[in-house]
């Protein structure tokens, strides 16, 4: 945390700045808590929405105002405030909110939810109760006017009633869809801003789109079981010009059932190419969803789409650069490590994820995998591991470690993508627990705690790291926790202690150092360092590129209104059509967040040429190996080696006893982080819920390889 007079202002920054955004967040859960009351629906939004009526903004202005605005406003400061916080070193653990969502007390550990701490399970409550009381009041208000519509239009009342019943799931829908893109926004300042990474927060996204599409499924039975009964089965090829467009709804709950269908854990475990490839109908579904309730309709969910298409753009604009890739190390238990030019502005905390494209193997594919560099200790090189599970993995094991590997490997990257700081720095003692390849996250966080005790006065955690291995082979990942260039580290001020579990094997096995190698390639001049899209002052830009995109939405939207629809609607007979209305609206969503965007982007890629070329010069100038493939320079015994195998531990046929492990702390205050299959981390977590101490401080890391 910074200290002087930056740090004491920037108590005071955060102080107002989480006042004020909790108060506009509070309000705008206000709105939606009043949304589905008669008061709101018949006295307050008509009277907000003359006030707000104008020749520009049309019959959206109003629902802009209420919905769109305090989210992107909220989005807005927040990139701002994280803007400041980094420029200041503040700590995160001073906000409020982060103090609230890194409360790690469990509440379940197994089950359909997972695992879940008692902050979770507070706020799915809330959510829950908020959408019975939603579906209780827009049905209990309706229905009182049941009886006078079946007269008018000459129906029973229960079938009025059931119609309403199905508007009444449609509407509650809407609410879960408002908040259905909020996790997926791996860049999102939102959720930096409370301490979430999009890797911890898929889970809520999981949770909300089986609770969306369970109430969307719902309201489109409850419609067709309506037609059929009332003989109005025609309606389900209706698409209205100027009301709900009943087609549309129908495509968007279709595509909307193919993701749902392809999305539960034993498909997308087993079959995850068609969970990755169907869950691109999200286009899809979100575009006849607008033609569906009209886009003045879809501003109650446009902040949560508005801000992931601003993300996912910007993914994309990084991932059309070519990375320099610098070199592979192939390990014995068919691992390799990749390593990347970075460039030195580009910082990131452990445990971070990026996503890697091969080209070679596929063009389409995107696979994320768990950064293992230190962005401390290697200011110039991003390393990733990758441990063969799967056809993608094992065709780039075969092309690295073939007899005449390639001498070029043609990668993009994404990211990378984590938490905002180092927050396992505040405990007393780490214990970190995992099975397989969950160890490549924990390369992160040692490697970070060996530089901070190499180049800081501060106390560092001692380190307990219990790892389970299938074959003995794969101890030879631990040689991972120390870089090629770190070999010069002093491991004897890291309190570290290493016990290693070899679960399928009883005899140890001979593992021929020789075999691990390192292929150098050689430097292509189009290829560029990995670098932030947006460049060191990537939060600053955030906040420009969502407030001037905005303005750029309404600018274009209401000079189509005022200049085009408007004529239209008050001077002739005719009514604008609301399938052409959605068409612009979404229309100038795409073209105002493309402008903003790809101008921030272009600047700050202007501004950093100066660096990547002086960093492609380099590469250029480096000779390239002869021959391409070559041992493994690093002196297995120099003394890091040495001292990391003194302190490991190796038990063969056996797995972890971590009951009795844990039972054994006794620290003050402990850390403890989990990363491996689910069956670990349910039972890493029962066994900390089963003990009242608090010393104990659960996490489970979502880990990709």
């Amino acid at each position: 945390m910074g200290s002087g007079p930056s740090g004491a202002s920037m108590k005071i920054v955060s102080a107002v700045i989480t006042l004020l955004l909790m108060v506009v967040f509070l309000g705008y859960m206000m709105i939606w808590s009043v949304t589905p009351t008669n008061t709101f629906y018949l006295n307050w939004f008509p009277d907000v929405e003359k006030k707000t009526s104008s020749t520009y903004l049309g019959e959206q202005g109003s629902t802009i105002l209420i919905y769109a605005f305090p989210i992107l406003f909220i989005a807005t400061i927040a990139s701002l405030y994280l803007h400041l916080e980094k420029k200041y070193d503040h700590d995160i653990n001073t906000r409020l909110f982060s103090r609230m969502i890194l409360s790690k007390r469990l509440a379940i550990t197994k089950g359909p939810l997972g695992i879940v701490t008692w902050t979770e399970l507070t706020f799915l409550a809330m959510f829950v109760a908020l959408l019975v009381w939603s579906l209780y009041s827009y049905m209990h208000d309706m229905f009182a006017f049941a009886a006078v519509e079946a007269a008018q239009e000459k129906f029973q009342v229960w079938e009025v009633k059931l119609e309403t019943a199905g508007l009444s799931l449609g509407l509650v829908g809407n609410t879960c869809l408002a908040f259905l893109f909020f996790p997926v926004a791996r860049g999102s300042s939102v959720l930096q801003y409370v301490g979430l990474t999009s890797e911890a927060s898929i889970k809520y996204h999981i949770w909300l789109g089986h609770i969306t599409m369970a109430i969307f499924t719902a309201h489109g039975l409850f419609y067709v079981t309506y037609w059929s009964l009332t003989h109005q089965i025609l309606q389900i090829l209706k698409w209205d010009k100027f009301m709900v467009s009943n087609v549309a709804g129908e495509i968007a709950l279709l595509a909307g059932l193919v993701m749902w269908a392809t999305s539960f854990g034993r498909i997308r475990r087993k079959i995850f190419e068609l969970f990755y490839y169907s869950h691109h109908l999200y286009v899809v579904f979100v575009i006849f969803y607008v033609f569906h309730v009209g886009f003045a309709g879809s501003c109650l969910i446009l902040p949560g789409f508005y801000l992931f298409l601003i993300d996912r753009y910007l993914r994309l604009l990084q991932s059309q650069q070519k990375i320099r890739s610098v070199a592979a190390r192939i390990l014995p238990s068919e691992t390799v490590e990749l390593n990347f030019s970075k460039s030195s502005g580009l910082s990131y905390a452990p445990t971070s994820i990026a996503f890697i494209n091969v080209s070679s193997i596929s063009r389409i594919q995107w696979h994320p995998f768990t950064v293992t560099s230190n962005s401390n200790m290697d200011s110039d090189k991003l390393s990733v591991v990758i441990k063969c599970d799967g056809s993608w993995s094992h065709k780039l094991y075969q092309i690295l470690s073939s007899p005449s590997p390639t001498n070029r490997l043609e990668v993009s990257i994404e990211g990378p993508y984590g938490p905002p700081s180092a927050n396992f720095m505040r405990y007393e003692k780490l214990v970190l627990v995992s099975g397989g390849s969950g160890v490549t996250p924990f390369i992160s966080i040692i490697r970070e705690i060996i530089f901070k005790s190499n180049t800081t006065g501060s106390k560092t955690p001692a380190i307990h790291l219990i790892c389970a291995f299938k074959k003995y082979a794969n101890l030879t990942m631990l040689e991972l926790l120390l870089p090629v260039s770190g070999t010069t580290l002093d491991l004897s001020r890291l309190q570290l202690q290493i016990e290693a579990y070899i679960t399928q094997e009883t005899e140890p096995k001979t593992v021929n150092q020789s075999s691990i190698r390192t292929i150098l390639f050689k430097p292509n001049p189009s290829d560029a360092p990995v670098s932030a899209v947006l460049g060191p002052n990537s939060w600053l830009w955030l906040s420009v590129i969502i407030s001037s995109s905005f303005i750029i939405f309404l600018l274009l939207t209401g000079l189509l209104t005022r200049f085009y629809i408007f004529p239209i609607d008050h001077n002739t007979n005719m009514k604008y059509p609301m399938p052409a209305s959605s068409a612009f609206g979404m229309l100038f969503v795409c073209v105002a967040i493309t402008i903003a965007a790809s101008a921030a982007f272009l600047w700050n890629k202007r501004e950093n040429a100066k660096e990547l070329n002086q960093i492609r010069t380099t590469d250029m100038s480096t000779p390239a190996p002869s021959p391409a493939s070559l041992l493994y320079e690093t002196e297995l015994e120099s003394l890091p080696h040495q001292s990391l195998r003194q302190a490991t531990t190796v038990q063969l046929g056996r797995r972890p006893n971590l009951k009795k492990i844990l039972s054994e702390l006794k620290e003050e205050n402990v850390g403890v982080y989990v990363s491996g299959p689910r069956t670990m981390r349910q039972e890493v977590a029962a066994v900390c819920s089963s003990f009242s101490a608090d010393n104990l401080h659960f996490e489970s890391i979502s880990f990709s390889w």
